[in-house]
């Protein structure tokens, strides 16, 4: 591995890539730690020391912690997350977007256009609601100073308009790594700001259930990381013969290759939707926090604490659901189907067409399913380390924590592997 390391610094132009990115990193991260104007620091750093801050978890951590420290990067990369998602449902629905996806690579450019509004409009919503939420002292639970220097509308204005900057400019820097560095940057960002949060939580872990906790974390932590890592190069090969076919004075065809099905075909989408449609009730019941109505002690009980039982059966419960609903819409057997029949292709001993498209679908489906109970142990294992160990909910390995960091990474070393073998360099993956 050390070697390999030496020879992608060796080359000029892969070390200039890899020079780059890190100092996209650094610079982004910078970005992560500078406050908005009109923040109370003084008063926010006390708070979270203080405060439980369990209903913004998966937010915070997207953006590294910068969310709870209301820095001009506090959004994150989860505006741009929630516009791709709501993009490729969209896709699926609205004609017009499934025309542009055929047309090649300008409909791909016209629809990341659009990923690009939706995101800015995003973000607009989200820092007003931030900012309005830190404005009224519900932001961070049980803190009762003030966040903001002031409650006056230009501070208010001032700080919307610097957060939906930040994402701005995080879009600007995601974009700059893709074209100019290694890896996709959006992923790369995700990455860096998962892995930030990695160090104090686990000196966390140490320091408040004793270095032997600290210790068993580390070793269950490597025993996930390979587990994932094996489950996310899982996938099943479906064989399909090309048959020969004359083409002018040509003959073309004849080779055999096949459909790579892998077991967690949804990758970390199915969680993030879960968490996000969790967070509905959550939220709504923290608007009305002096209320005394049943369904808010409801949600306080049963659906804010993350260690409580109905919660976790329904978080589960919704990444199995969620995982078949976007595998669904992402792998269209119909059209892989008609795909293979146009240019010649067929699954020996599977007649070409309707037969084709059943047995894909019906493959496809016996192979969510494992992918589907995989994605849900590995979302509540913060949650049951919560009720065992009496760790935080950003317990570091589990959950969207790990698979982030895993899939990305494995991503970034095939890229720069494919590199490295272009030059006649032996890679990471031997």
């Amino acid at each position: 591995m050390l070697t390999a390391f030496a020879n992608a610094f060796r080359t000029p132009d892969l070390r200039r890539k890899l020079l780059f990115v890190l100092l996209i990193i650094v610079v982004f991260r910078a970005g992560s730690q500078i406050p908005a104007p009109g923040v109370d620091v003084g008063n926010v750093q006390t708070c979270l020391n203080d405060a439980d801050n369990g209903l913004y978890n998966l937010i915070n951590l997207f953006s590294g912690g910068a969310l709870l420290q209301l820095t001009i990067f506090a959004l994150g990369i989860m505006p741009y997350i929630t516009a791709s998602i709501i993009l490729q449902l969209l896709v699926v629905v609205i004609p017009r977007l499934e025309a542009l996806k055929k047309e090649g690579q300008s409909g791909q450019t016209k629809i990341t256009q659009y990923t690009r509004y939706l995101t800015l409009g995003l973000a607009l919503l989200q820092a007003t609601g931030i900012v309005a939420l830190a404005r009224s002292g519900n932001l961070l639970q049980n803190c009762n100073q003030p966040l903001l220097v002031d409650n006056g509308t230009q501070t208010f204005l001032v700080m919307v308009i610097t957060m939906t900057a930040g994402t701005a400019v995080i879009m600007w820097l995601g974009e700059l790594i893709t074209e100019r560095g290694i890896g996709n940057g959006m992923s790369i960002l995700i990455f860096t700001q998962v892995v930030a949060t990695f160090p104090g939580t686990l000196w966390a872990v140490g320091k408040d259930q004793g270095w032997w906790t600290f210790g068993v974390v580390i070793l269950v932590g490597l025993v996930i990381v390979a587990a994932v890592i094996f489950i996310e190069q899982a996938q099943r090969r479906i064989p399909v013969q090309y048959a020969r076919r004359m083409v002018g004075r040509k003959m073309f065809g004849g080779s055999s290759t096949y459909i790579p099905l892998k077991v967690n075909q949804a990758g970390v989408i199915p969680v993030i939707f879960a968490s996000s449609l969790l967070y509905l009730p959550a939220m709504a019941a923290q608007f009305n926090q002096n209320s005394d109505t049943a369904w808010v002690r409801f949600i306080n009980d049963y659906l804010v604490r993350g260690n409580h039982p109905l919660y976790m059966l329904t978080f589960f419960l919704l990444i199995v659901f969620f995982t078949y609903f976007y595998v669904s819409i992402t792998f269209n057997p119909q059209e892989v189907a008609d795909n293979m029949k146009k240019y010649g292709g067929f699954i020996p001993g599977i007649r070409a067409g309707k037969p084709t498209e059943d047995y894909l679908s019906y493959v496809l489906s016996r192979i969510t399913l494992p992918g589907a109970l995989y994605l849900g142990l590995i979302a509540l294992i913060p949650l049951i380390a919560l009720v065992l160990v009496n760790a935080n909910q950003n317990f570091p390995f589990g959950g969207t924590s790990i698979l982030i960091m895993v899939g990305v990474a494995l991503d970034t070393v095939k890229q720069i592997e494919s590199q490295l073998q272009q030059r006649n360099y032996e890679g990471f993956l031997r």
